[in-house]
């Protein structure tokens, strides 16, 4: 099964540089093999199933842990 998840990490900074727990994040799902495309709002990330809900496990303490004081996360299915 293929999904497409997408992890918004809080607070929101302004703008310039990304604050450490949104790259804590991306590096997070880039040790898990995907590729993240970093948005203004979010973090997306695509690919099989078992691979992205691990890598957003990892994702969101990674972020936590950095300083994140919320993370959300939307998964959908994009193999139909």
């Amino acid at each position: 099964m293929l999904v497409r998840a997408e992890v918004t990490t809080e607070p929101f900074e302004g703008e310039g540089e990304l604050p450490g727990h949104v790259r804590a994040a991306a590096d997070a799902m880039v040790a898990s093999g995907l590729e993240p495309d970093l948005g203004p709002l979010g973090t997306a990330v695509h690919g099989d199933a078992e691979v992205v809900t691990a890598a957003i496990r990892d994702a969101a303490r990674a972020a936590l842990s950095a300083g994140a004081t919320r993370v959300s996360v939307q998964v959908e299915r994009i193999d139909d």
